[in-house]
Order: structure tokens, then sequence, then C-alpha cells
């Protein structure tokens, strides 16, 4: 029986996230949290290779959140010929039983967050045979993440 709640985000892959987050705002109405900007973070592919990657992502602050990603080519945040749809997001009280329970349902591993040999940790996204993929996002990171779905100040 699925444990997840209604999503809270969907994360889309674009080329230049501030060119982005204008053309949204000014097309939806929509007010962006800051960009949070990783110039190299830990992470672990579905096959078990560990990776140092950059990332740079945002948040809107309305319910459910746009997430916007910008590509990192050769990686797995890049857009493809069918959607720039990259995940939808949930929130997870048990980040590895949820993990487990979704590759179990066919919905395998694709990558997750690390650090040294703790894997999954703080997300994982798995795909399924549609080519949807679903982010677990670890329930426990909530407040800190609270400050991306606020207004940017800066």
């Amino acid at each position: 029986m699925p444990t997840l709640v209604p999503h809270y985000h969907v994360g889309i892959i674009v080329p230049d996230l501030d060119r982005a987050k204008a053309q949204m705002s000014a097309q939806l109405g929509v007010t962006w949290g800051p960009v949070l900007r990783l110039e190299r973070a830990e992470f672990r592919d579905g096959d078990g290779n560990d990776l140092l990657l950059p990332t740079s992502f945002c948040y809107s602050v309305e319910q459910p959140c746009l997430e916007l990603i910008e590509e990192v080519p050769g990686t797995v945040w890049v857009r493809n010929e069918h959607s720039n749809l990259h995940h939808l997001g949930f929130w997870s009280d048990d980040l590895s039983q949820e993990s487990t329970r979704l590759t179990a349902a066919g919905c395998p591993l694709q990558f997750c967050g690390r650090a040294a040999e703790v894997a999954p940790l703080s997300f994982a996204y798995h795909r399924n045979d549609l080519g949807v993929r679903i982010e677990i996002v670890d329930a426990t990171m909530r407040e800190a993440m609270s400050f991306l779905f606020q207004p940017d100040e800066g």
C-alpha cells in the first residue's frame, strides 16, 4: 500500500535558471524562493556509482511548488525531447523504507543523495517504466528547507 501523501512540488529542468524564473514569473505570476547553488555535492546513481556534481535549483512559494532545476549535461538533470517535466516530489517519513518499497513496486532507484557510504540520504529519484520520476524527500528536512519556499529577499 503506497504511503506517499499528495505531492508538494513538480520539478522542471531548464537551460537557464535565471531566465526561466523571470519568464515563469511574468507568465504565471509565481514568486520564487532563493536559488540554492552547490558547486560539488555528493550523489549516487542507481548502479551504485558515487558522483560529485554541481546543482542549482529554486522553488516557487505557491503550493504545490514548481521546482526549477538548471540543466547539467551528462547527468540526471538534462532536458529531453518529450518533456522537461523531471519529477513529482513527495515528503517521506522513512526515506530508506519508501525507497525500498518503490523499487519493489517496479519503480527502481535512479539517483539519490549520499554522505560517504550512507545512501539514500536526503532524497531519492525513482523512475518507472513510463519514464515518470518520483522524488522522495526526507521529511526531517522540511524545516531546514523552509527558506526555499519563502520569497527571495535578494
